[in-house]
């Protein structure tokens, strides 16, 4: 129950001023030109959210059946959908989702690519990012998120010159 406790108060104290913080606006401007040139690259859509704290409806679920990995990745989900990631005319969309409070990465990807990618390697490249994270490097581990990100939808979506960008570019601030 303390640890319930310590968690919930994690998330209250922050806000998106500290998203902000994290990724202040001269990152988030470098970041959606690397998504803009990473597009140009593939057909693929590449979106990334960064949220400081979760909100109090995924805390109250906060027990057993529910881990705080499990809460993180539902919000993730969630964001996929409202963001509209998985509405891509070829599904595949890809949401880079960060949470501060717990440092945490969530990889989503819509079901043209998790076709050609196993959980385990979306395990893999969230472990590799976490480390930066872990560190207060976001830019750093935003940065090989896009890049690792990039590497699969070149591999599975090749450029095409009939490509639209159908979705922003811009990071999300949550």
């Amino acid at each position: 129950m303390l640890h319930k406790l310590k968690t919930i108060l994690k998330h209250l104290w922050l806000d998106a001023d500290d998203s902000e913080h994290a990724v202040p606006p001269d990152v988030l401007r470098q970041l959606a030109e690397r998504v803009a040139a990473s597009e140009a690259r593939h057909t693929g859509q590449i979106r990334i959210y960064v949220e400081a704290a979760l909100p109090m409806s995924y805390l109250w679920r906060l027990h057993r059946p529910f881990s705080l990995k499990q809460l993180i990745r539902q919000r993730a989900v969630t964001l996929f959908g409202k963001l509209r990631v998985w509405d891509t005319q070829h599904n595949n969309g890809v949401l880079i989702y960060l949470q501060l409070a717990e440092r945490a990465i969530e990889i989503v990807a819509d079901r043209g690519v998790d076709q050609h990618v196993s959980s385990n390697q979306w395990q893999a490249m969230s472990d590799r990012m976490a480390v930066a994270f872990k560190n207060g490097q976001f830019e750093d581990g935003l940065t090989q998120a896009v890049g690792e990100v990039t590497s699969v939808l070149v591999a599975q979506f090749p450029s095409s010159r009939l490509a639209a960008n159908e979705l922003p570019d811009e990071p999300v601030l949550g």
